[in-house]
């Protein structure tokens, strides 16, 4: 989902934070509160129409085509492989309007599992150095035309060069839509994932995403990290550039690039059973890569060599 679309973007390049830094390993905070939601990218058309009917991602993934409608009546067609928690959405050039639809542009969603807790998140960006957090209502569309609320979202900047990233809470009236296919609370309070997202993982392979690293500007990378900071993750800086920030079940890195070679470049999942061999997938520009064991990894475009420290596309994932 895209929460940018609706907000007045200033188009500016280097985003309006840009001085925060990630320190040490640990995180300041006691409780984690955000946690991997879903990312995007934007990939060549030629990838994701090979992805769109791919066969095998049909068997491998929970896997969806679907054109949504957003705040404000923006709309974006997206390819998503849903998890159990957590998901990935994957858009072909101009699939997402303007400067979002661009090739290399990504996208990372932060989400809490507890009402009230993005109020909180809030509190904590102001003492990250974010001075004013930007909040906005993103509703949803089902083809009526009467929107309804969708879930809250906070982002640091609406400056941006191609990634952006933001933290969300679910809203009650979403959860209360039958068209949401959304389930039962499992305890007071509860606006989280595995609410949120259905049990149709189980008849697939995938059951989550694990691990996700996405090639971003230096600029996007400081107006992010005060985002992970006060989500409770524990952010530390990489050789090369770029941070890794862990705590919460999904690590997510974040390399600093030129805009060119800005974009989504490997995403790790758990698979919900072992599989006992190696099976490689080329799907387009991008490779996904299937057991031996309980992982499957998927690499995109042919530079992701080209970052200091990334794995080889037909790289067996450990573990």
């Amino acid at each position: 989902m895209i929460v940018v679309l609706a907000v007045t973007l200033a188009g500016a390049i280097g985003g309006g934070v840009g001085t925060a830094q990630a320190e040490g390993s640990r995180s300041t905070y006691d409780r984690q509160l955000l946690f991997y939601n879903h990312s995007y990218g934007v990939l060549d058309r030629e990838t994701a129409d090979a992805i769109e009917h791919s066969g095998y991602l049909a068997d491998f993934a929970d896997f969806q085509v679907r054109t949504t409608t957003g705040t404000g009546g923006q709309t974006w067609t997206g390819r998503y492989l849903m998890g159990r928690e957590t998901y990935l959405e994957l858009f072909g050039v101009g699939d997402v309007a303007g400067q979002d639809g661009t090739l290399g542009s990504a996208g990372l969603g932060l989400s809490t599992e507890r009402a009230g807790d993005l109020k909180t998140v809030t509190e904590r960006l102001r003492s990250e150095g974010v001075a004013d957090p930007i909040a906005f209502l993103q509703t949803r569309d089902f083809g009526d035309g009467v929107p309804v609320p969708w879930f809250d979202a906070v982002l640091t900047t609406t400056e941006y060069d191609a990634f952006g990233a933001w933290a969300m809470e679910y809203r009650p009236e979403y959860f209360a839509d039958p068209r949401g296919h959304t389930e039962p609370a499992s305890f007071p309070g509860d606006v989280g994932r595995e609410r949120y997202l259905s049990d149709g993982y189980r008849t697939h392979l995938m059951r989550d995403v694990t691990s996700v690293r996405i090639a971003v500007t230096e600029g996007d990378l400081a107006d992010t990290v005060p985002l992970l900071r006060a989500g409770g993750f524990a952010v530390r800086t990489v050789t090369g550039g770029g941070v890794v920030a862990e705590r919460g079940g999904t690590t997510i890195r974040l390399d600093a690039v030129p805009r060119d070679q800005a974009g989504l470049r490997q995403v790790d999942m758990a698979l919900d059973r072992p599989v006992p061999d190696r099976h490689i997938e080329r799907i387009g520009h991008s490779t996904l890569t299937v057991g031996p064991g309980s992982h499957a990894v998927w690499t995109f475009t042919g530079n992701v060599d080209e970052i200091p420290g990334s794995p080889a596309p037909t790289r067996t994932p450990t573990g």
